[in-house]
This record gives structure tokens, sequence and C-alpha cells, in this order.
């Protein structure tokens, strides 16, 4: 009578019958003498397997890694069965070779071999033999990185020189280096053409190096109207090197502006000021930026500002910075302030930039005081810009901003002509100590050198982007120099709180005057849709007055990016 085995049973009983009769394989490894397994046994194989075919693995890759250190010459005697479940492998190492003079014969460029560090002075090439596919490995790397990017190195010829040194001729595949033949926008096809010659420095006929390209177009990211959206990448045909660059058109415009208010201390009135500044970038694809600035303040006084940079002009290496300011004290001057320079963008982190200024300064009230007056003058400029953006920060896209200009020149009025210098720094730095928490500092300071002073000519600070605190453009001085800190802590991405902490030193030889302010007080960011907003309240003090709350000022202005 026949029984029926469940399926189930049966499945259980061929997985315990492997499981029982399985057995694992053991691996001994031994030299010709008890030096070479000492050896071999430092190496550290592996020594249990599951089935032979993985235990003769382990033993080629014992004999290759053998040779790698220098038993080139090793060979395996034999690899014995001992019982069922253990195999031992005999080798014979023989001789160790130590070094491999490797005659280049001028196949690779001297620049590229003396990377390795194993370059001496007779422009011989000597590499330990543990190292020899590691160097061999970083040249045919740096090879393509300069151009050829199919290349392959070959060690051939290698013959015994002396007890432990061999040598070896060194050969190169394909030698032929690629240049860029053509290059392909991806996402923002009118970005400039300009920008990609000079400013990324990537041109057709140009020797390809993917490794340096990437490098150069990382420097999109920090221009203000586009992106780099992911790394280019490289089509290669028979004959063509066709480059893929992938850009988007970043929204670089911006209008800012804000209102201030503070009470008079003569009438006891609350008054308005504020500014408007328009920044438009980029919008006919020619990477140009004209600025606008309209300021009126709670002193009568009115300032125009129109900028314009025209980089790379007539797809030349340099650029054009025309600069048109005219400035207003009620009823009793106007300055008029005209510039031309020529830029040269070093990369994308330095700018140099020399032209002339010229100014003419017309006293409305025509009554030739000893400090208004009438003057023209004329100085030839330099200048110097250093940038380093952080992208990734939407609150703060700057990090670091040092802007260092001189001028010379000369002055006249009325019968009188002077010498003139004039020096102005404008920097600024964020230190982040962490994701939320960063500290703020800022200098700004000018100085113009002369025999004698107009009130008309002297430079003029205070207000929000100066010592805060302070009215608008209400101190006057031919010396003055600002330092502006803060704490800001990040609520989130969107949201930041801040202090206010400033302090200032001015000279005014006219009034005689020598001064000393500070300015405290709080702020708050925020992100929002329309833009940035920002407020700050602050309160001024000279170094012998105390503080009042009726000369607080409170500061808000709205950066729309579009």
């Amino acid at each position: 009578m026949s029984r029926k085995i469940s399926p189930f049973l049966l499945l259980l009983y061929i997985l315990w019958s492997t499981e029982l009769f399985a057995q694992n394989l053991s691996l001994t490894a031994i030299g010709a003498s008890e030096k070479e397994t000492k050896t071999i046994d430092s190496l550290g194989y592996q020594s249990v397997f599951q089935n032979f075919t993985s235990l003769d693995l382990e033993v080629k890759n014992l004999h290759k890694r053998l040779t790698s250190i220098g038993y080139i010459e090793n060979e395996l005697i034999d690899l014995k069965k001992n019982n069922d479940s253990s195999y031992v492998a005999n080798f014979s190492l023989k001789q160790k070779y130590r070094s491999i003079i490797v005659e280049h014969r001028g196949l690779v460029d001297l620049s590229i071999l003396k990377l390795t560090g194993y370059l001496n002075k007779k422009q011989q090439l000597i590499i330990p033999i543990e190292n020899v596919e590691s160097t061999l490995q970083s040249i045919n790397s740096e090879i393509a990185n300069r151009g050829n990017p199919f290349s392959s190195l070959t060690l051939n010829n290698i013959t015994k020189i002396s007890k432990d040194t061999l040598s070896g001729s060194l050969s190169i595949s394909d030698p032929k280096s690629r240049t860029i033949d053509q290059l392909i926008l991806k996402g923002y096809e009118k970005f400039p053409k300009s920008f990609v010659k000079r400013y990324l420095k990537i041109k057709t006929g140009q020797t390809f190096s993917l490794e340096k390209i990437k490098e150069k177009t990382a420097a999109l990211n920090d221009l203000v109207f586009a992106n780099q959206i992911k790394d280019p990448e490289v089509l290669f045909t028979q004959d063509s090197t066709i480059l893929y660059m992938y850009i988007e058109k970043a929204r670089s415009n911006t209008f800012d502006g804000f209102l201030g208010f503070g009470t008079n201390e003569t009438t006891n009135k609350i008054e308005f000021d504020g500014y408007l500044d328009l920044n438009l970038t980029n919008n006919l694809n020619y990477g140009e930026s004209l600025k606008l600035l309209y300021k009126s303040d709670e002193n009568e006084q009115q300032t125009f500002d129109l900028k314009l940079n025209a980089p790379y002009i007539f797809n030349s290496p340099v650029g054009v910075d025309l600069n048109l300011n005219i400035f207003k004290r009620d009823s009793s001057f106007i300055t008029v302030s005209q510039a031309a320079k020529i830029n040269y963008q070093i990369n994308s982190k330095h700018v140099v930039s020399a032209g002339i200024n010229t100014v003419t300064s017309t006293d409305l009230l025509d009554l030739s005081t000893a400090t208004i007056t009438d003057y023209k003058s004329n100085q030839y400029l330099i200048n110097y810009t250093f940038t380093r953006r952080q992208n990734y920060d939407f609150l703060f896209p700057l990090n670091f901003v040092f802007d260092i200009s001189t001028g010379f020149g000369n002055r006249s009025y009325e019968n009188t002509d002077e010498r003139q210098a004039n020096f102005s720094l404008n920097t600024f730095k964020i230190f982040n100590l962490n994701d939320k928490n960063s500290i703020y500092t800022r200098v700004s300071s000018q100085y113009l050198v002369s025999d004698s002073y107009l009130e008309n000519e002297l430079p003029r600070f205070g207000g929000i982007n100066s010592i805060r605190g302070f009215e608008e453009n209400s101190l006057v001085a031919n010396l003055y120099a600002v330092l502006n800190t803060e704490y800001r802590y990040k609520l989130n991405n969107t949201i930041y709180i801040h202090s206010v902490i400033d302090a200032a030193y001015f000279e005014n030889q006219i009034a005689n005057q020598k001064e000393k302010l500070f300015g405290f007080g709080f702020g708050f960011g925020l992100l929002t849709k329309a833009g940035l907003f920002r407020f700050n309240y602050t309160s001024g003090k000279t170094e012998n007055q105390k503080f009042r709350l009726s000369d607080s000022k409170i500061h808000l202005s709205l950066t729309t990016r579009f």
C-alpha cells in the first residue's frame, strides 16, 4: 500500500539533505621556504570557499598580487588536494624586484611625468614596482585630460638589468589629440557667445579636456543671468568631437526701494525719505547691465545715478563701463559726474578696469562763498573687484565682495588748479558659522586728498547703505570709514533676524571736525513671492551723545527679482 508524501515535506527533506552534506573548501598557500610562506600570509588571502571555482579564482588573484608587489617571476608549482575539503597551493616566489626604469622616449610630455613624482634629475622615470599600475593609470588619465581621451599606455620589453631592478619601454596607442570641433548650447540657446569664448574660455579648435571643461563651466554659476543645469557632455565620432553645454536663463532683473521716516530735530515733524534702484541685466542676451538709481532724502537732496556695463565689446576681451551721476542739494549746488572705463574680466571672480572721470559742479546761488563755488575736475581711475557667490543661499547670494578704486587728477576753480587723489574701498564678507548662524561684516571708506577743499566736492555718507541710524547722505567728510556688522540668524530659508552694530569715523577739514559715530538696532528680512522685504530699526549717536529714541530711524525696503 503506497503512501503519498506531501510536497512541502519533500522540499524540507531536500533542503535538509543539501545543508547536511554541503562542505566548505579550505585553502592554504605556501612558498618554497618559510620566508616565502610568511610573505604570502602577509597578503591576507581568503581561505574558505563554498566551491572549487571560487577557490581557484583566489589562487589566480594571489598570483597577480605577488606579481604587483615585485615577485614578477613567481609561479604556481601545483594546487594539491589534501582531502575532500582541503587544498594546498605551492608557490615559488623567486626574486623580488624593487623598481623599474621606464624608457619614455619623449612619447609623454615631461610635465605629465613630473606629476608622478618619480622623474629624477636625469629625466629618468623610476617607479617602485608596487606603484607601477597606479602610476600608469594616472599618466593615462592626465593624457586624456589634455586632449587624447582614447589613449592607452602599455609597458613593453621588460628586462632585468640588476638584482632588483627592471627596465621597460613605454608605448602609447592613439597618440592623436582631440579638439573641440563643435559647441552646442542646450536650454538657453541665446546665451551670449562672447561669454563662452571670453568668460568660460571655451572655443572650437581648443584641445579637448573634459576635466578642464567641467572646471570652466562651473563658473556659469557665478553669473547672475544664467545657471548650469547639468555637467557638459561630449559626443565622439570618428573624425569630430561635439561638446554639449546645458544652460538655463535666470531671472536677473531687480527692483529695489525703501521708505524711511524719522523725526526732524528742528521741527519735531515726521519726515520721509527713500530711493528707487532698478537693475536690468541681460535683457538683450549680450550679458549687458543697466542700473538706474534715484534717491531723494530728508535734507532736500536728490541723486540720479545711471550705470551701463557692456562686456566683451565686438567679441573682444574688454568691456565698457559708463556712468552718469547727478547730485543736487536743495538750491545750493548741483554736481554732474561722468565716467567712462574699460574693463577686463580676468576670470569669473576678478575684474580690473581703468578710465577717466570728469566732474562739473555749479553754485546755484551764485554767491561764490569760500566753501561752495563752481569747479571742474578730471581724474584717471583704476579699479579692481573680486566677487565670490554662494548660489545655494537665496537670502544671501553674495559671500564676499572686495572693491577698491583710486583716482588721480586735478581740480580747478576760479583761477586755482590743484592736484587731487581719491581712494575708495567697499568690501563685505559673510562668515557662515553653520546653516542658521552667520556674521556679516562690511567696511566702506573714502578719502579725498587735496590741498584745499570745497563743500560741494566732499563725499557724503550716512543712511541704510552706510552707517545706519543717521539720515541719508547727511554726513559730509573728506575722509570717512564705516564698519557695519550684523549677527544673522535664519529661522528658515525665507526668514532671518539680525542685529545692527555700526561704527564710523570721519574728518571734515572745512569744519575742522573729527568725530566718531555709532549705530545700534535690529532688523529682519523676509523672502516673499514679491521679493526680499527688509526692516531695520536703528538709532545713531555721536561719541559724546546719549541715545535718544526720538532720533531712531525705521527703514523699509523691498528687492524684487524679475
